[in-house]
């Protein structure tokens, strides 16, 4: 809604508030319905939690006195503070020794009326004790299954979190004073917030974080100057403009997660990691990873790894002249630029001489909190409405990874939209955050399965990379690993069982902070400090304890290791200077694709997809057509394209040829632009024959 939305319902009077809330309501009330009747065969329990539950009671059961002395302890505290209430009440102040106190961490309940007014600190110690009673029943509970009780006590605290006081109107101090101030209007404005994030979501409530109308890519986030110069259907490249007159001799390449985009490491030029990167002289080339959709169904793993990173590599190689280069990896993009290691070891390529991976797990034995959301049945459950999209829409892997800081990543915003009628504030990291993307179907579920489920990455032959069995444990390269004490996502002691897989010299770098703070952290903030060694003992709490602290920023420390395998300098290189060709500036066109832009569903078999390691070459059945899926890049989607063209026969792709293809898809769509036809001719020569 504009400010002058806003301007309007603040001069409401109370009739007509009441009328524009009764209006609302009515909305609101018929948005329901029609999301009731189109999900009514929806799976209400896709986390398999029913049988979860079922198997905690059956263990509680076992344990009496363990639920009893948890409702002895709870009636004897709850009668305590029956009567510190009172007290409170009839003497108009709050005790200064409560019965319950929150977390100084829990920033949920700072409004003074918690603490002041006496109903208000009644309303919080309730909950705060309930919530104690509830967590005293589910942890530590004998007979179940560590994954079963990690699961339970999980959706425990989420649904403790959802019934905060804090997040209904009657119960929150903060509310009502604003409901006083404006007369009831904030809860007019944020009913029309919430029924526009319901409208924008076609039924599924989806809570706007920040004003993504406050952000552009290129104009005011991904703003470090650069150019594309090479793409395929699985990436684009981009190389910065140099911003020294010498560099490095040895370029860098950066391998971002594909779960996410990759201007996290380029909101703005004051904490840019690719802008500081190129300051210190370093020739910079980062991925950007193509958004997917139904016509990805069928790529693997492997593709990221030969058509993604092996490819960039080449690229960087053609557009410098070098053969010797360095590699960061971020999170996923780090397990892939693992695997792609053992895979060049194998292969013989010798051509990456360093590599950096930043919060990246390629042991999974122990992935945190994200490990509740990995067993048999809930993979099924993914696969199978994969196996219907051809992906894995990016809002529900934000929606787990939203879940796993619930409060501040949902709750909050809740509170604030709707509660008290605010409209979100522009931030940078939220607009990213909130921009998705998807994952291919085949390669999601192979992912899942070989990474988290089995934890075969770590094993030696444990996965076969297009024919290659890969063993991490024989790379022999200098790495260094960067991880964040506070990070849920890849905890850091599972990273550093990783950094010990490999057999060449590790650096060891742990951070403040998490996830995201922790890597994007510019030395001109001085904020959070690191630990840094060379020596990594079989224990990370000794390493932990033995580790040196230093302040501030860890860039400086990495850019200073990376430097003593090469220090020798060249001129600047600029995009171009090698005769690449430019496509267009960066930040390019494939990290501008949304989750809105998807092209028609075509399902996939997951299972059967599975099952393939190598997809025949075959012609259809009727003749006078030939099966243009069977050449690689041409999927379900874009052989409907060129058979709706008229493009039906082998022979046809050989007379158009690379660039005659080009132009026909861009023709039909400028975002088929992203499709690499330079191999689709010889394949299709190679079939005919």
């Amino acid at each position: 809604m504009s400010k002058t939305d806003q301007s309007e319902v603040n001069t409401l009077g109370f009739a007509s508030t009441t009328m524009e809330l009764k209006k609302n309501f009515k909305q609101v009330e018929e948005i329901m319905a029609n999301f009731a009747k189109s999900y009514e065969h929806m799976d209400l329990d896709p986390f398999n939690l029913m049988k979860s539950s079922a198997e905690w009671y059956a263990a509680l059961a076992k344990d009496p006195q363990k639920a009893i002395n948890a409702n002895l302890s709870f009636m004897q505290k709850s009668m305590e503070l029956y009567q510190q209430s009172l007290t409170n009440m009839l003497g108009g102040t709050v005790a200064s020794d409560p019965v319950i106190q929150e977390d100084r961490s829990d920033r949920r309940f700072k409004h003074e009326g918690w603490a002041d007014q006496p109903a208000f600190n009644a309303i919080k110690q309730s909950y705060l004790l309930t919530s104690k009673w509830l967590r005293d029943q589910v942890q530590g509970v004998e007979g179940l299954d560590e994954h079963t009780a990690e699961k339970v006590e999980f959706f425990t605290e989420r649904y403790l979190d959802a019934l905060s006081p804090t997040n209904f109107a009657a119960t929150n101090p903060a509310v009502i004073e604003k409901v006083i101030e404006t007369k009831g209007a904030n809860l007019v404005h944020g009913l029309k917030n919430m029924l526009e994030d319901l409208e924008a979501g076609k039924g599924e409530l989806r809570i706007r974080m920040t004003d993504t109308s406050a952000f552009e890519l290129g104009v005011n986030v991904a703003t470090t100057p650069g150019k594309v110069v090479f793409q395929n259907r699985m990436f684009q490249l981009i190389q910065y403009t140099p911003a020294t007159e010498k560099a490095l001799k040895r370029p860098l390449l950066v391998i971002p997660p594909w779960i996410n985009k990759y201007y996290i490491m380029d909101l703005q030029p004051k904490n840019s990691l690719l802008k500081w990167l190129v300051d210190q002289g370093h020739t910079v080339f980062v991925v950007s990873w193509v958004n997917p959709d139904a016509s990805y169904a069928d790529t693997e793993f492997s593709d990221y790894v030969t058509e993604g990173v092996l490819e960039a590599v080449d690229a960087v190689e053609r557009a410098t002249g070098e053969s010797d280069i360095n590699m960061i990896g971020y999170c996923i993009g780090g397990s892939l630029l693992a695997t792609s290691l053992a895979y060049m070891k194998a292969k013989g390529d010798t051509r990456v001489k360093s590599a950096t991976f930043f919060t990246t797990m390629l042991d999974f034995s122990d992935p945190g909190e994200l490990g509740v959301f990995i067993d048999e049945e809930q993979i099924c459950g993914l696969e199978k409405k994969m196996g219907e999209s051809g992906y894995l829409d990016g809002s529900q892997m934000a929606g787990t990874f939203n879940l796993m800081r619930a409060n501040d990543l949902i709750w909050s915003f809740y509170i604030n939209n709707y509660l008290l009628g605010n409209d979100p504030r522009p931030f940078d990291l939220l607009y990213w955050n909130s921009d998705s993307t998807r994952m291919p179907a085949k390669m999601h579920a192979w992912y899942l399965r070989n990474l988290y489920l089995e934890n075969n990455l770590c094993k030696p032959g444990g996965v076969t990379i297009d024919g290659v069995s890969i063993d991490i444990s024989k790379v022999d390269i200098p790495v260094c690993f960067v991880s964040a004490i506070e990070d849920h996502i890849a905890p850091w002691k599972s990273t550093y069982s990783g950094a010990k897989l490999f057999s060449g010299d590790v650096r060891f770098i742990l951070g403040g902070s998490g996830h995201i703070a922790g890597i994007i952290n510019p030395p001109a903030a001085g904020k959070y400090g690191y630990r840094v060694t060379d020596e990594l003992p079989a224990d990370p709490e000794i390493w932990a304890a033995e580790a040196a602290v230093n302040e501030g920023s860890w860039w400086p420390e990495w850019d200073r290791w990376v430097k003593v395998f090469d220090s020798e300098e060249v001129a600047a290189r600029n995009p171009g200077d090698r005769g690449m060709t430019i496509i267009e500036n960066a930040p390019g066109s494939y990290v501008k694709r949304t989750l809105n832009d998807v092209a028609p569903a075509q399902p996939v078999a997951v299972e059967t997809a599975q099952a393939e390691t190598a997809k025949p070459a075959q012609t259809a059945a009727n003749d006078a057509q030939d099966d243009l899926t069977a050449i690689k890049g041409i999927g379900p989607k874009i052989a409907k394209v060129l058979n709706l063209s008229g493009i039906t026969r082998y022979e046809q792709l050989v007379a158009l040829g690379a660039e005659g293809l080009k132009r026909l898809l861009v023709g039909i769509d400028e975002r088929y632009n992203r499709y690499d036809t330079s191999t689709w001719p010889e394949q299709a020569k190679t079939l005919m024959s």
